[in-house]
């Protein structure tokens, strides 16, 4: 599977028989008081609670074991803000092989900690995504290993895609899906995984504010990169790639806008209402449902939670200031 060329359908069911051995079939849960609050039918896919405590595992899962033995020999390097890189580590452990994580220095340690934890080596960069990309392609050099991009990879999105088929199985009827966007893996993946199923469904991309690049660039018709980005949700930081822009060009419906205020106050919520811990990146899909009831009045929406990294010792201050 060629990682520039988009995945299909078809790459999405292949994930899923792949990864099956090693990933968890998440719940979707309910809320009567959440529906009430929305004006419509929410339905939760619980990410949260997949290994690593995200939906990457189910990328990096993919693409990890697609490579040949020699390929999986040589290592994997990667570049993440956190899950990601969790989740490469764990699937390279699995495989029996090594990882390196290029992880910005604004990583929250929760996140550096589980890296490091599943025996990853963690290489410092900057927060912008062009000392990502610089840093990520010096460590390649050096080691000689393999890229597994966190977004713009089609085997992570065909992984990504897993869930959203997961979900569609699990709630039958749904006419709307909403999943954060950063990079667009997860968003591509769902997008394609929904679009198989039923061609009808709305697909909307939720983003902060103040990362909202993925917004800009589908309204302008090409890619704004370069921006820094200013928002709690520090997983929702990096900028759409080659491969991941022309998929949610040719199947998102919009994408929405959260600030940071109304993401803590969604994420409260969540964990108020269905007893789930989630990080506010995962908040997200719930913050722009309440903030926009006239797209989805009356509507079925699955909302993919897509985490539940969050560092425990500033929650306390993110629910006071919300």
């Amino acid at each position: 599977m060629n990682p520039a060329t988009p995945p299909t359908a078809s790459d999405v069911l292949a994930a899923a028989a792949r990864i099956a051995p090693h990933a968890h079939v998440t719940p979707v849960l309910r809320s009567s008081a959440l529906d009430a609050m929305a004006g419509c039918e929410l339905h939760f896919k619980c990410e949260n609670l997949q290994r690593v405590g995200a939906f990457k595992f189910r990328g990096a899962c993919n693409a990890v074991f697609s490579l040949d033995d020699a390929e999986a020999a040589r290592g994997i390097v990667t570049q993440s803000s956190g899950n990601h890189g969790a989740a490469v580590a764990l699937a390279a452990r699995l495989r029996g092989t090594h990882a390196t994580v290029v992880a910005p220095r604004s990583t929250p340690r929760v996140k550096l900690a589980a890296i490091a934890g599943y025996g990853a080596r963690i290489v410092p960069c900057e927060t912008a995504q062009a000392s990502r990309d610089a840093t990520t392609a010096e460590v390649l050099a050096d080691t000689g290993g393999v890229l597994v991009h966190p977004f713009n990879d089609a085997r992570v999105i065909a992984g990504q895609g897993t869930a959203t088929l997961e979900l569609l199985r699990q709630a039958p009827g749904l006419d709307t899906v909403v999943a954060p966007v950063s990079g667009g893996g997860l968003l591509s993946g769902a997008c394609i995984a929904a679009h198989a199923s039923d061609p009808d469904i709305a697909m909307y991309g939720a983003e902060p504010l103040g990362a909202r690049d993925a917004h800009d660039s589908l309204a302008a018709g090409e890619r704004i990169t370069g921006r820094i980005a200013d928002t709690v949700c520090d997983g929702l930081r990096a900028e759409l790639g080659s491969v991941t822009f022309p998929i949610l060009q040719a199947h998102l419906r919009e994408v929405l806008l959260a600030d940071d205020t109304a993401v803590i106050r969604a994420m409260r919520l969540v964990w108020e209402r269905l007893k789930l811990v989630v990080e506010p990146s995962a908040a997200i899909p719930l913050a722009v449902v309440l903030g926009h009831p006239q797209r989805f009045a009356g509507r079925r929406v699955g909302l993919v939670l897509s985490g539940g990294n969050v560092d425990l010792d500033a929650v306390s201050a993110m629910f006071v200031t919300s």
